[in-house]
């Protein structure tokens, strides 16, 4: 483990983070192995976010940061054959977060998904457009404030009212929403991370895989 990235990237030690990521590319370090030990660094944000430490102008840094070293590291972009499928994902409305939103976007591509990502302040018609669109088996709606809970609500039933629920698994995610949200919404899951994502993705989805 690289705890010099992971301790750099919670420290928004910009150079350091770049010189790390490039250092670990040089070794041969995987890809997906470099953006798990920034994932930690930016749960350590977030923790200190939480924590009244650290302010929204380090969280719009952080994902400044952590984009440019996504971008350094390579081997991360959206594949033109997509293993299973596509995901469409964005912010609910009145939420203009987007660092675990594109966190999960980016881990999400290079597991062989097919990402569609919708952006932030996403009012329920779009997330329905794509949905007819894209006709996705999964997807998922970031959040990232409590006062926001009613809005992944009223979606996800304006979603069902349309009748495109049938064949469409809803997940949340965000750093206040937990399973009460979860039931609170009729979400069919929530993700605290990434990787659980992708999980949960990958088996609703690998009767796509090939």
């Amino acid at each position: 483990m690289s705890k010099k990235l992971v301790d750099a990237m919670a420290n928004l030690d910009e150079d350091m983070v770049l010189s790390e990521v490039k250092r670990l590319k040089e070794v041969g370090t995987a890809p997906l192995e470099i953006i798990g030990y920034l994932q930690e660094g930016m749960s350590i944000v977030g923790k200190k976010f939480e924590e009244k430490e650290y302010f929204l102008s380090e969280l719009i840094m952080s994902a400044e940061v952590f984009n440019e070293a996504s971008q350094l590291i390579g081997g991360l972009d959206q594949s033109t054959d997509s293993k299973y499928g596509k995901f469409v994902i964005g912010t609910i409305y009145d939420d203009i977060h987007d660092i675990g939103k594109n966190i999960v976007s980016t881990v999400m591509r290079s597991n062989g998904f097919e990402v569609i990502d919708l952006g932030v302040d996403v009012p329920t018609s779009k997330y329905i457009e794509a949905i007819k669109k894209y006709k996705p088996k999964v997807i998922g709606i970031s959040c990232l404030l409590t006062t926001c809970f009613n809005n992944i609500r009223e979606c996800i039933k304006t979603i069902e009212d349309a009748g495109l629920r049938k064949d469409l698994k809803i997940l949340i995610g965000g750093g206040p929403v937990d399973e009460a949200t979860g039931k609170y919404a009729n979400a069919d899951m929530v993700c605290k991370d990434a990787q659980q994502t992708v999980d949960f993705c990958k088996e609703i989805m690998g009767g796509a895989a090939k």
